[in-house]
Order: structure tokens, then C-alpha cells, then sequence
């Protein structure tokens, strides 16, 4: 594998350290800003919100940008958005910095994803995105953890000038090791991508996205809650753990990237059908410690399994111009955040327990299965009807041959 997947890699791991870190930091900026904690997760919001416009409008606006200058102008605009975030000097200036730092996010990853396959032979694809990916699985084993402690022991805003720094070194690793003529400008433009996303089995694959991921952000937003309130653990155990969901999401993302490049669709639906199984089965594994931690665990390797097919499957539909496509899903993913969050909460409050947004979230996943398959079924349709389409050519052409030749 190529030396220039280490850059987006870095990339990657900058930008999962500061989507992540702020659920971590929520008491102290709270404390420090004067406002409620609720008050303090609409910064949370505030960057989803950047991802899901900046995603589509960044790959829009740079189309026909050389994506090498595309994914350096990018990771400058996410340190601007850090920084802003560290100097902010109160509430509302901190929710716009926020919404800042996450414009570049989800172009970044999309973009990002075109150049890495673009740098490998084409059995590694899925592989290469998979390594791009995984800065962003182990910024949370290792980069949220120790931002969060940054922000407890120097202050919140250290933090966030702990992760321009990580930005700086991404800027410094992209313009040295991304290839000039691996990521040259795109010759379809804006038109060529808008065109991309016209396409069903495009809008069919985002879809996937947004229901498998909103299946895992089901649970996972309120797996605190599960780990203290039916698993028993002590507030303090819970970082561990969710560590532990990091090492799983590491490793299923690895697993995904190399099945994937034998069996993309076959990968695909594997990974929902295990989603399915680890959420349905969460309410059993919560009931004792160790199976807790296990399920934790399982669930990371399970919804991170689809990633790398998923953002693959987006760019293979959208050939031809799959910058914006594959930005696109990126803003699925934040989509996918919000929606799940959005089930899971509905379940608790519905009165059905601590652990009812996990089986909430297997529902979820189910229809990630369907929408899957149903692409599945378009792709199947779309062969067959091109696969008529030569034979009834050539049948059209023969009797004119003949007629040819007698005169």
C-alpha cells in the first residue's frame, strides 16, 4: 500500500479526534461558558450540521480543483475551524466555530476515498479506503481519550489547539506524500458530478448508509446509560469500555476493506445481517459485565465492517464523477447520526428500558438490509436489460446485411 494513505490516514485521525472529543468535554466547556450541559451538546449539533452542508457543497464548489489542492485546502480549513474553536470567547462564537471545523469533514473523506483508490490496483480498493478509515477508528481508541484528558487537566480550549496541531501535521503529510499526477482535476467538473447523483442506485447505496449507520447510532448514542444502568458498570469504567468500542471498530474496518475486495456486495450484506444479530441480542449480553463489554465490542467490529463497502459502493455507482457522490455519503453517515439517535431516543422515552434503543437500532438495520437488497435487484435488472440490448442490435442488423449483399 502506497505511503500516501499515511497522509489521509492523519487526516482522518484529526478529524475523528474532534468530531468526538466534545461529547467528552461537555461538563467542562459548560462550566466554563456559564450554560447547561444540554445547552453545551447543540456544539455537537453544531458540527454535524457543518458536515451534512459542507459535504455536497465543498465537493460542489472544488470539482475542478486538482483533488491533491482539494484535500490540502481542506485540512487548512479544519485547523482554522480548531483554532477559531480554542480562541472562541463565548457560546455562540463557539457554535460557530464548530460548525466550521465541520464543513471540511465530510469532503475530506469523500475526496479522500476517490485518491486512495485511485492509488492502488483495483483488487485493493476497498482495502484502500479501509486504511484511510482507520485514523478515524483509532482516534477513538487512542485520540478522543487523550484529548478528553488534555481538556480535563489543561482546559478545553488546549484541546482544540491539540488538534490544529494534528491538522498542521496532515497539511505537511498531504503535500508531501499525495502524488501530483494520482489526483489531478477531475475532467467532468460540476456538471459531471451533479449528473452522478441523478442515479438511483446512487441515492439506493446512500440510503444503505443512512439506515445501517442510523442502526448503530441507535444504540450507541445511549450506550452509557446501557453500560451503567443495566450492565452495572461505574461511571468511571465507561471510557474503558468505550475504548473498547474503538478496538472493535478498528478491527471491523480492517475485516470489511479486505473482504470487501473479493465480495463487495457479499460483505455488505454480512456486515448488516451481523448488526442485526449483535442489536437484537443486546438486551441479553447487557445483563452481566463481561458479556456487556463483549457486546460492546462486537458492536463496533459489526457496524464498521459496511463502512469501507459502502463508501466503495457509492463511488462505483457514481463512476464517472464520484467526488461529490462520495462526499455525499459522508453527510449520509451525519444523517445517519442524527436519525438513529433521533429512533433510539423514541424508544426510551416510550418507556421500554435502557437497553430498548439497541433493538431499535436491529429494526433500523433490517431496513438497511432491504434498501440493500433492493439496489441489489435494480443492479440485477439494469445487467440483464444490457446484456438484451446487444443481442436485439445484432438480430436488427443481419436481415439488412442480407438485403445489402442481394442488391
Amino acid at each position: 500500500m502506497p505511503l500516501a494513505l499515511l497522509a489521509l490516514a492523519v487526516g482522518a485521525f484529526g478529524i475523528g479526534t474532534t468530531e468526538f472529543v466534545m461529547m467528552g468535554l461537555l461538563p467542562e466547556v459548560a462550566d466554563d461558558l456559564h450554560i447547561s450541559i444540554p445547552t453545551a451538546g447543540h456544539l455537537v449539533s453544531a458540527y454535524a450540521l457543518g458536515v451534512v452542508i459542507g459535504a455536497p457543497l465543498l465537493a460542489a464548489a472544488t470539482a475542478r480543483m486538482s483533488r491533491r489542492k482539494v484535500l490540502v485546502a481542506l485540512m487548512v480549513l479544519f485547523v482554522a475551524g480548531n483554532a477559531f474553536s480554542a480562541f472562541a470567547p463565548d457560546y455562540h462564537w463557539l457554535v460557530a466555530a464548530r460548525f466550521l471545523s465541520g464543513l471540511p469533514h465530510g469532503a475530506f473523506f469523500g475526496v479522500g476515498a476517490v485518491v486512495a483508490t485511485s492509488l492502488v490496483a483495483p483488487e485493493r480498493k476497498a482495502r484502500s479506503v479501509s486504511l484511510m478509515f482507520l485514523g478515524l477508528t483509532v482516534a477513538n481508541i487512542a485520540g478522543v481519550p487523550v484529548a478528553t484528558l488534555m481538556g480535563q487537566h489543561l482546559g478545553w480550549r488546549a484541546t482544540f489547539l491539540g488538534v490544529s496541531a494534528i491538522g498542521v501535521a496532515a497539511i505537511a503529510s498531504l503535500a508531501l506524500l499525495i502524488p501530483r499526477d494520482g489526483a489531478e482535476a477531475p475532467a467532468g467538473g460540476l456538471r459531471g458530478e451533479l449528473a452522478a447523483l441523478r442515479s438511483l442506485p446512487v441515492w439506493l447505496a446512500l440510503g444503505t448508509t443512512v439506515a445501517g449507520f442510523g442502526a448503530l447510532f441507535s444504540a450507541y448514542s445511549y450506550i452509557t446509560p446501557m453500560l451503567t444502568d443495566a450492565a452495572g458498570y461505574s461511571d468511571g469504567n465507561v471510557t474503558l469500555l468505550l475504548a473498547l468500542f474503538g478496538v472493535g471498530a478498528t478491527a471491523g474496518n480492517l475485516v470489511g476493506g479486505r473482504l470487501a475486495d473479493h465480495s463487495l456486495r457479499g460483505t455488505l450484506f454480512g456486515g448488516l445481517a451481523a448488526l442485526v444479530a449483535v442489536l437484537a441480542l443486546f438486551p441479553v449480553l447487557m445483563t452481566a459485565q463481561w458479556s456487556a463489554a463483549v457486546a460492546v465490542t462486537l458492536l463496533g467490529v459489526a457496524a464498521f465492517i459496511t463502512g469501507s463497502p459502502l463508501q466503495l459502493m457509492v463511488m462505483e455507482k457514481a463512476s464517472a464523477a464520484p467526488s461529490l457522490a462520495s462526499s455525499a455519503n459522508q453527510a449520509a453517515f451525519n444523517l445517519a447520526n442524527a436519525g438513529g439517535a433521533w429512533v433510539g431516543g423514541l424508544a426510551l422515552a416510550a418507556g421500554f428500558g435502557a437497553t430498548s434503543p439497541a433493538p431499535a437500532g436491529a429494526a433500523l438495520a433490517v431496513l438497511g438490509l432491504a434498501v440493500a437488497a433492493a439496489a441489489y435487484g435494480v443492479d440485477r435488472r439494469r445487467a440483464a436489460a444490457g446484456a438484451a440490448t446487444p443481442g436485439r442490435l445484432v438480430a436488427a442488423h443481419v436481415p439488412a446485411s442480407e438485403e445489402h449483399v442481394h442488391h
